[in-house]
C-alpha cells in the first residue's frame, strides 16, 4: 500500500448528502446505490461489530510513465483514431490486486495481535470510500468527487478494512482546491453540476461503464474517442503533477489497452474480447458493452473527417462487421455511426 490511515465509523453528518444525491437521481442506472441507500454511511450496520475502518490508498501509475505523462495523456484526446482507456483500467483489475494486499494486511495484524474480526472492500459494497479516506487524513474530496493528495493527487485506488478494534483515529487533513475549477470546467459533457456533486448520468466513466443500453444521442459526440472510462478531469487538476508511480506490475498496461486504434479494437471478437480482458477490470462491462463503446468512437471519429482515406475506410469496414449484432443496442450504435460518416462527406 501507498498510504495507511485509520476513519472514525460514524458517518451521520454525511447521510444528508448522500440522501439529497439519491434523491435527486444522480445516480443513474446504478440501482444497488438506492437499494443500500444510507447502509453505505454506517459501517458497523453493514458490517456488525465494526468499531474502527483501516483506509488505504494504493497509486497505480505505472512505474516508467514518462515525466510529461500528462500532456501525453491529453493528447490522446486530439488522436481521434486512437481508442482511450482510462489509466486505472489498462492493467490488472484493481479489485483483485487491493483486495489481495488488504488480506495481507489483515494477516500482518493477526501476527502482531493475535486473531481479530475484519472485512475488506474495495470499490466492491456499499462504503462511503471517499467519505471515509478524508476522515483518515489520506486527503480531501476534489470538486471532482475524486480524494485528493498534495502528495500523490488523486491517482490511486481506495481500500479500507472494517475491524472489530478500537483504533486511534488519525487527524484528517485541509482541503487545498481553492478558487480552481479546472475539473467543472473542462469536463465534456459539464457532469459536475456543482462543487463537490457529480451527476453520473453524465459523466463519460459512467456512461461508457455503468450504463446499459444505448447512451443519450446529444452526450455522443462529446464522448469523443473514450471508450473505457475518462481521466479529463484528473488530467487537468493541477495536484496531479504529483502523482506517483508505483513498480507493482499488475499497474503495467495490456497489449492494446494503451495507443490501441478504435478500428483494431473493434475486430474483438466476444472470445477475443474475453481473452485479451482476462483479469481486468475492462471485462465486467460484456462485449456489447465494449462494441457500443467501440463504435460510438468510431461514429464520432469519422464525423471528425479529419482521418487519412485509409483509416476511415478501416473504421466503415470495421462498424459494417457489427450491424447485424443480435444487440439492438450495438445496431443502433452502429448506424448512428456509420451516417456520422456518410454525413462529414455530404
Amino acid at each position: 500500500m501507498s498510504q495507511i490511515a485509520v476513519a472514525p465509523v460514524n458517518l451521520t453528518d454525511a447521510e444528508p448528502g448522500l440522501q439529497a444525491w439519491l434523491d435527486v437521481g444522480f445516480h443513474g442506472q446504478m440501482h444497488y446505490m438506492q437499494s443500500h441507500g444510507l447502509k453505505r454511511a454506517r459501517p458497523a450496520e453493514l458490517v456488525p461489530g465494526t468499531v474502527s475502518v483501516i483506509t488505504a490508498r494504493m497509486d497505480y501509475l505505472p512505474e516508467g510513465t514518462p515525466t510529461d505523462w500528462l500532456a501525453r495523456e491529453q493528447a490522446r484526446y486530439t488522436r481521434t483514431g486512437e481508442a482511450v482507456v482510462s489509466i486505472y483500467a489498462r492493467g490488472r483489475d484493481y479489485h483483485k490486486v487491493l483486495r489481495q494486499r488488504l488480506q495481507q494486511l489483515a494477516e500482518r495484524i493477526t501476527q502482531a495481535i493475535g486473531p481479530f474480526g475484519y472485512r475488506a472492500f474495495t470499490d466492491s459494497a456499499p462504503v462511503l470510500e471517499v467519505e471515509l479516506a478524508q476522515r483518515s487524513g489520506l486527503g480531501w474530496r476534489g470538486k471532482h468527487s475524486l480524494l485528493l493528495s498534495r502528495e500523490a493527487g488523486s491517482l490511486f485506488f481506495l481500500g479500507e478494512l472494517f475491524v472489530d478494534l478500537a483504533l486511534p483515529t488519525t487527524a484528517a487533513t485541509s482541503a487545498h482546491c481553492g478558487q480552481c475549477e479546472a475539473c467543472m470546467q473542462l469536463c465534456p459533457t459539464h457532469a459536475i453540476v456543482a462543487p463537490y456533486k457529480v451527476d453520473a448520468r453524465r459523466c463519460i466513466s459512467y456512461l461508457t461503464i455503468e450504463h446499459d443500453g444505448p447512451i443519450d444521442a446529444a452526450l455522443r459526440p462529446l464522448v469523443g474517442n473514450r471508450v473505457y472510462g475518462c481521466d479529463d478531469c484528473q488530467l487537468v487538476c493541477p495536484w496531479n503533477k504529483f502523482a506517483q508511480t508505483h513498480p507493482l506490475p499488475d499497474w503495467q498496461p495490456r497489449e492494446g489497452m494503451i495507443g490501441g486504434t478504435i478500428a483494431q479494437l473493434l475486430a474483438w471478437d466476444e472470445a477475443t474480447f474475453l481473452r485479451r480482458t482476462e483479469g481486468s477490470a475492462i471485462r465486467r462491462i460484456g462485449h456489447v458493452r465494449w462494441l457500443r463503446n467501440l463504435a460510438l468512437a468510431a461514429g464520432n471519429a469519422l464525423a471528425k473527417d479529419a482521418l487519412p482515406a485509409q483509416e476511415a475506410q478501416a473504421l466503415r469496414q470495421a462498424l459494417q462487421h457489427w450491424a447485424q449484432h443480435p444487440s439492438e443496442v450495438v445496431q443502433e450504435q452502429v448506424q448512428w455511426s456509420l451516417a456520422q460518416g456518410t454525413a462529414s462527406h455530404a
